[in-house]
């Protein structure tokens, strides 16, 4: 295990509206505020094709292969993630939780495809201090973090 100790900072509470997409707006407010390292609370709604990643396919093997699930009606969004930069010092999403609707639920990660519906409610808690950082695993063919 590696640790990186940091403090809080500024805390920000975005509105996301219908059509907006989730990563992109975290990331580009993210960006725009200066936020390098951050924590992220989200809730509220999501529209009808939103997708998110609900595990790796079987067997788990060298490249790992992931599930995805489409949202099919306006559902209910609950998670919470992180914000680290990656090497270029570019802000980077990544925030699991589930998304439900009429008593069944569905957990994973929120990657590109989380759009928002009505209204759809961000916290980011931003971390002050030296932080880790996020660097391209092909394994995982994502963003992954990394503490020095």
């Amino acid at each position: 295990m590696k640790a990186a100790e940091m403090r809080t900072g500024r805390v920000f509470v975005l509105r996301l509206e219908t059509g907006e997409h989730l990563k992109e707006k975290v990331e580009e407010f993210a960006a725009a505020q200066h936020i390098a390292s951050a924590t992220l609370t989200a809730v509220g709604g999501v529209q009808a094709g939103s997708r998110l990643v609900s595990g790796p396919q079987l067997p788990v093997g060298g490249r790992i292969d992931p599930i995805i699930y489409t949202v099919d009606a306006p559902s209910e969004l609950a998670g919470t993630g992180t914000v680290f930069s990656d090497e270029q010092g570019k802000p980077v999403m990544h925030m699991h939780g589930s998304i439900g609707r009429n008593g069944r639920s569905v957990t994973g990660c929120f990657r590109q495809d989380i759009v928002a519906w009505l209204v759809l409610e961000v916290v980011i808690t931003e971390l002050v201090g030296n932080g880790p950082v996020r660097r391209f695993d092909p394994a995982v063919g994502g963003q992954v973090m990394q503490v020095e």
